[in-house]
């Protein structure tokens, strides 16, 4: 009998919870989609934005282009073709320039710069076989780059230290960091720490960036598959992001996994805005969906709301400034491939 009662408790709580989210308002409304051509096919990689030009980038990985989108009408306007496999774009609006990190499935990797107005390359910077996840540092102008690993026959991986505030692009540094997939990377601004998603060891990596040494490694024990990261600085908060449908949340001061709640499978991207304290998970399993939780302590998140958006819809990118949402769907049996556009609330 008190087993009976403890799950009907369980039940109603997580019951009243859901009836919480679902009576306030939506935390992002479908508003347009951009749809694609039907010959671009397969999964997409990150998003980049740049607010002067009023423009989307978006990447493709198996149509080997980036492709460039007008915000307010929808429209492509321009394809960057002759990149293969891209992962991560960057547009700076101080230089007009526009870099891509790219590689994998055998391709080389590495990093290139275009110009923001004509589109043609300038720079080709060389590096091992899938250069995807990246991180920049406005200040210092470097970017952190992840390469190597499985992709390079080696059960190591890169991180290399590009600086693009110079012209030419220089490469700085690498540091070498045991296991064969690094996934996502996120700056600390107080200090040289660095945050390394390390798949291949189901653990989190601490670097610091000027010895390049690793200072500590934090299992993962909540959640498998561990990919995209978010970091709320100020209260001392890493979320770690897993495909196999959690949110880990770790204590950055002692290193310690603190809780996790549940998510839908199949997440690639996370992103913690600082202004809302919303954190945005899309989740590209199943039908697809976005979920939004909001930090209320350090210790205690609600659940906002679970967003439809459709199957394989896994990466996204938020701008705050233009209180929008953009998350790419890949091309379904009956549909092209589409950006939903969502409205922040």
């Amino acid at each position: 009998m008190k087993k009976l009662l403890g799950m009907f408790g369980i039940f109603c709580y997580v019951m009243s919870a859901q009836l919480l989210w679902a009576q306030g308002p939506a935390p992002l409304r479908l508003v347009q989609k951009y749809t694609m051509p039907s010959n671009i096919m397969g999964h997409f990689d990150h998003f980049a934005v740049d607010l002067q030009g009023n423009r989307l980038f978006a990447t493709p990985e198996t149509f080997h282009a980036v492709l460039v989108f007008d915000i307010g009408s929808g429209k492509m306007i321009h394809t960057i073709s002759g990149i293969a496999v891209p992962h991560a774009p960057l547009y700076r609006s101080d230089n007009q320039r526009l870099y891509i990190t790219y590689g994998g499935g055998g391709a080389a990797g590495g990093v290139k710069m275009f110009d923001g107005k004509t589109y043609d390359l300038i720079q080709d910077i060389k590096l091992l076989p899938d250069a995807d996840p990246m991180a920049y540092d406005p200040v210092t102008k470097y970017m952190y780059v992840n390469n190597g690993g499985g992709d390079a026959h080696e059960t190591y991986s890169m991180v290399n230290v590009i600086d693009i505030g110079t012209n030419p692009m220089k490469k700085l540094k690498e540091f070498k960091v045991p296991g064969d997939t690094l996934e996502s990377i996120a700056l600390e601004k107080g200090s040289s720490r660095m945050y390394v998603n390390n798949r291949d060891k189901n653990q989190v990596d601490v670097i610091d960036r000027n010895s390049g040494k690793i200072v500590a490694s934090w299992p993962v024990t909540m959640g498998k598959t561990n990919v995209p990261l978010a970091l709320d600085e100020a209260h001392h908060r890493l979320f770690v992001g897993c495909r196999s449908g959690v949110i880990v949340v770790f204590d950055t001061r002692t290193g310690k996994e603190m809780q996790s709640f549940p998510i839908a499978k199949g997440i690639d991207d996370l992103v913690f805005d600082a202004a809302s304290m919303r954190l945005y998970a899309p989740c590209g399993g199943g039908a697809g969906e976005i979920d939004v939780y909001k930090e209320q302590t350090a210790n205690h998140y609600q659940l906002l709301g679970k967003i439809p958006s459709g199957p394989g819809g896994k990466t996204a990118l938020l701008v705050p400034s233009l209180k929008k949402y953009f998350v790419a769907v890949p091309s379904g049996a009956s549909t092209p491939p589409q950006v939903y556009v969502y409205n922040v609330q």
